[in-house]
């Protein structure tokens, strides 16, 4: 990702998280003035970063809202030059769907392997596995925010998908995401409410340990 000053990474980690705010909204993340804070903003839509709206009231002046363009999400780590789509459009002319189907199952499979084999805690302590899941997660630039409920169910964000544009054309990588949670945390039942591909601007993985199933 290319480097920012402080000021400036955190308004973009903002927007990315937020998808789109006010600047009320974002001087609620700063403790510099107002003034400081949009000429940070200034700065990155004259970079081409950031895009401002501007929204019209009946009543009242217009205000402004501000959201990442593209350019500024792609600043954020992304896989696609690993995992182009046109090579698994020409795979599935050439070999047909059941062979892309099998790629992207291995995939998964290289994945859940990758991660079982960085996790240092005990199988069975399920919360310490979570922990490090999502942990390893965001160092591998999903930008995951994970927080326990009342009810004992972990919600694991992710604010940034490294492989949107696939998973977008290719939903099954989704659901293969989901089988490999349910094998990587086992006993637990796991639900997807938001999903980038879905046009969320994150994505949630509900995590219901099986204590909280029955």
């Amino acid at each position: 990702m290319k480097r920012m000053t402080s000021i400036k990474q955190k308004i973009l980690d903002t927007l990315k998280k937020e998808k789109t705010v006010s600047i009320d909204d974002l001087m609620i993340h700063f403790t510099i003035s107002e003034i400081a804070v949009r000429k940070h903003l200034k700065q990155l839509e004259a970079d081409g970063f950031v895009q401002k709206r501007i929204h019209k009231q009946k009543i009242g002046r217009p205000y402004h809202t501000y959201q990442l363009t593209k350019e500024g999400h792609q600043l954020y780590p992304n896989h696609y030059e690993t995992f182009p789509v046109e090579l698994l459009d020409d795979l599935k002319e050439i070999a047909g769907e059941e062979m892309v189907q099998a790629l992207l199952k291995k995939r998964i499979d290289r994945e859940k392997k990758q991660l079982e084999e960085l996790l240092t805690s005990d199988c069975t302590d399920l919360d310490k596995r979570i922990k490090e899941i999502a942990n390893i997660q965001h160092k591998r630039g999903y930008m995951v925010e994970l927080e326990k409920e009342a009810s004992g169910e972990y919600v694991m964000t992710y604010y940034h998908c490294p492989i949107a544009n696939v998973a977008c054309d290719y939903h099954e990588m989704c659901h293969h995401e989901k089988k490999m949670y349910e094998d990587l945390f086992p006993g637990s039942e796991i639900d997807a409410p938001a999903m980038i591909t879905k046009g969320d601007h994150c994505c949630k993985w509900v995590i219901k340990p099986q204590t909280h199933n029955k």
